[in-house]
């Protein structure tokens, strides 16, 4: 599908893929099915890797989705630049291609789009649920409670990528950020670097495990950046404050 240059209420879906074409051949048209219902003017971008790895690149041609190589490197910050580059919708919604986020659950986000500048679907409100191990939950849970504890950012679950963004606002940033702490680089600059800061809203979502295949974060060093990011997002804000 393709966006008309017209269209008011037009959805960019947004995908990072990293040898994910057998869940994408589940997911596509699903999610397809779904979105036709919103709205009649939208396109799912698919963003894979550097270069091709897997069979995504049929599987998007088969399912309508705008297939796309990830510019400069394979890391997943290249991927949401370079989904947000090619994205035309008003609004956009990033979402994982692994199955970990039920596509059911965009038309919750789509429901609300009008209320905030920023929907999050979130694991961690009342509500909200992850069904990953354990130890997973427990890290994942105290990352987010420190994040939010010396940052600040008005949020409960800073780390989920599912989210429904204002697409002319999220177009607009100029994002440095390499890895997945980009999600929290994008959270941090559309409240900060906007005038009026963005508008932050969060649904309560439930987490599922991937359909198949194994996960490609790795978690100490998706932790190590995490903390990172941190600083770095300090260091934002003081800066946005001298402006």
């Amino acid at each position: 599908m393709t966006i008309s240059s017209e269209a008011h209420e037009s959805l960019t879906i947004m995908m990072a893929a990293y040898n994910e074409a057998e869940n994408l051949a589940v997911l596509l048209p699903r999610i397809n099915a779904l979105v036709a219902r919103l709205t009649p003017d939208y396109e799912i971008l698919v963003v894979d890797t550097y270069t091709p790895m897997d069979d995504t690149r049929a599987i998007c041609e088969q399912n309508g989705a705008v297939y796309l190589n990830r510019e400069n490197s394979n890391n997943y910050g290249d991927a949401i630049r370079t989904g947000i580059r090619h994205s035309q919708g008003k609004y956009v919604v990033n979402m994982d291609s692994d199955g970990s986020h039920d596509p059911a659950f965009i038309e919750k986000l789509w429901q609300i789009r009008d209320q905030a500048d920023i929907v999050i679907a979130s694991r961690y409100m009342a509500g909200g649920k992850t069904n990953n191990p354990g130890l997973l939950v427990f890290m994942s849970r105290l990352l987010n409670v420190v994040f939010k504890g010396i940052v600040r950012l008005p949020a409960l679950d800073v780390s989920n990528s599912f989210r429904l963004y204002n697409g002319a606002k999220l177009r607009q940033l100029t994002l440095t950020f390499a890895h997945f702490d980009i999600i929290e680089e994008i959270l941090a600059k559309m409240i900060w670097e906007n005038d009026p800061p963005a508008r932050v809203c969060e649904v309560p979502f439930e987490f599922q495990k991937r359909l198949s295949g194994k996960s490609k974060r790795n978690f100490i060093v998706f932790s190590y950046n995490f903390f990172l990011a941190i600083f770095k997002i300090i260091h934002m804000r003081r800066e946005s404050r001298r402006k």
